[in-house]
């Protein structure tokens, strides 16, 4: 980890888009072990990227529940507005 955060922010987010395509593959085309191995490969890059980025997870966290009930045009709509 101590790499990726000495290349931040470009290397953590070109290695998060590069596990979503991977997840993205693995969810049509392997089993779920191999989604799940990939799944967490992304989520490890994502905290890497966060991280770097001085995000903290109960921030996330805290958004995702203000979107609770909301659907996915709405919460789109909204962010807009601000």
């Amino acid at each position: 980890m101590a790499r990726l955060l000495s290349k931040a922010p470009r290397k953590p987010a070109q290695k998060l888009v590069e596990e979503a395509g991977e997840l993205a593959i693995a969810a049509v085309s392997q089993g779920k072990k191999e989604q799940i191995s990939e799944a967490a490969d992304l989520l490890f890059h994502l905290l890497v990227l966060c991280e770097s980025l001085e995000i903290d997870f109960a921030d996330i966290v805290a958004e995702l529940e203000k979107r609770e009930g909301m659907s996915g045009l709405e919460e789109k709509a909204k962010r807009k507005k601000s």
